[in-house]
């Protein structure tokens, strides 16, 4: 994507002269987690989803609950890594220009197409209305141009959204920060200071507790799941948001400072560790258990916060050394897979979904139907991807 795996790669620098085959491969197997997350989302959380009444396990729950704490940020560290040498590469304006490319292009065209899609199809099946046809959805409800009903059912109106794209648009905005930080140094003369250590144990203490207070502050009035628009456009979870500029911001240090190539293995294997364990305890107590809570002022949304924040540290840091450490191989399968990730990003969610619809009323249980999305989806999406990237034009985007 840059990472789930986005375009940006290093050219520069001992970074880029490993080609960092190691991260190829984490983006790969982070990409995959999405869409297994994807396929839980049915027969798992009672967060809302394209397809409703399914059946349901406690076991997806926690899965998508240990996917939610981590994933998404370790895909913004990633990505992160990659922006200053483009940067340094291409200067502010084709960097810029390649950012809109790599990233807005594809995101305004899901946005006019997969989504559309998907909310006429939730639209059709759960929302109760009269059948109308898919021209007519997308420029009365999706657009809004029509007048929007007395009874509207929401959560919002119109229905247009960035779906699952929300990750490419909040990295385009990363970019454009970083851009004009950049911009600023440089009219400040600000050259930057010295080496920054690797950080230790002490230093990830540190940022798991800043980044947990700063979490359960948000949430006090932003629990998790609730989505606000930025300026009219920019969509974004608050209830995640220290998370996701912490783990970016950590991204460009860890490529000015060298600290992927630095990093004690030491110091990873043990947080792997705790963050296994503490993905453990999760599954027997459930992520649904009355002592967690989404927000508010109480103790169980503490205590998420800072579990939460716990295991989003521990298991970006752990898989980060884990693969760094052992999955370094690259072979001709492997480097399609990467190469084709982004696009499976793009285009997995409509696959998923379809699978869902079709699997309904079939009687399979929900770790059944689960596993069958799964087994249907990933071979599906990464050979479309080949398939796309091939297109004229294409490649040049994904």
């Amino acid at each position: 994507m840059d990472t789930p795996s986005l375009p940006l790669r290093p050219r520069t620098s001992s970074l880029a002269s490993s080609r960092l085959v190691w991260l190829d491969n984490l983006r790969i197997a982070l990409t995959v987690l999405v869409v297994v997350h994807h396929a839980a989302q049915a027969y798992g959380p009672a967060d809302w989803w394209y397809v409703e009444e399914q059946p349901r396990t406690g076991a997806l729950a926690t899965l998508s609950a240990v996917d939610g704490a981590f994933f998404m940020s370790l895909f913004f560290f990633v990505s992160a890594v990659f922006v200053p040498g483009s940067y340094d590469r291409r200067g502010a304006r084709r960097f810029l220009t390649g950012r809109l490319l790599r990233l807005g292009l594809p995101l305004v065209a899901g946005a006019l197409t997969i989504v559309p899609g998907l909310m006429y199809a939730y639209y059709v099946h759960y929302r109760g209305y009269p059948p109308i046809s898919f021209p007519r959805y997308f420029t009365d409800v999706y657009l809004g141009l029509g007048d929007e009903p007395a009874d509207w059912s929401g959560p919002s109106w119109p229905d247009l959204q960035f779906g699952h794209l929300w990750f490419i648009q909040n990295l385009l905005a990363y970019s454009v920060l970083y851009a004009l930080c950049r911009q600023m140094a440089r009219l400040a003369r600000w050259r930057g200071g010295r080496r920054l250590p690797v950080p230790g144990h002490r230093a990830l203490l540190v940022l798991t507790a800043a980044i947990a207070a700063a979490t359960f502050l948000v949430r006090l009035r932003y629990p998790l799941d609730s989505w606000v628009p930025v300026l009219d456009f920019l969509q974004v979870e608050p209830a995640r948001l220290p998370q996701y500029a912490a783990f970016f911001t950590l991204g460009v240090l860890a490529f000015r400072h060298g600290w992927l190539e630095r990093f004690d293995a030491r110091t990873g294997w043990v947080w792997l560790t705790g963050g296994l364990a503490c993905v453990a305890l999760l599954f027997v107590i459930g992520a649904d258990a009355d002592c967690f809570g989404p927000g508010g002022f109480d103790g169980s949304s503490a205590l998420w916060a800072a579990y939460e924040s716990a295991l989003c540290v521990a298991l970006c840091v752990g898989l980060l050394t884990l693969f760094r450490e052992t999955v370094t191989r690259r072979t001709r399968l492997s480097g399609e897979l990467a190469a084709g990730s982004y696009a499976v990003y793009i285009i997995h969610l409509p696959l998923v979904v379809t699978l869902q619809y079709y699997l309904a009323d079939r009687g399979l249980p929900a770790v059944g139907a689960w596993a069958a999305v799964c087994a249907l989806t990933l071979p599906t999406a990464f050979l479309t991807a080949a398939w796309l990237r091939r297109l004229p034009g294409f490649g040049r985007v994904l």
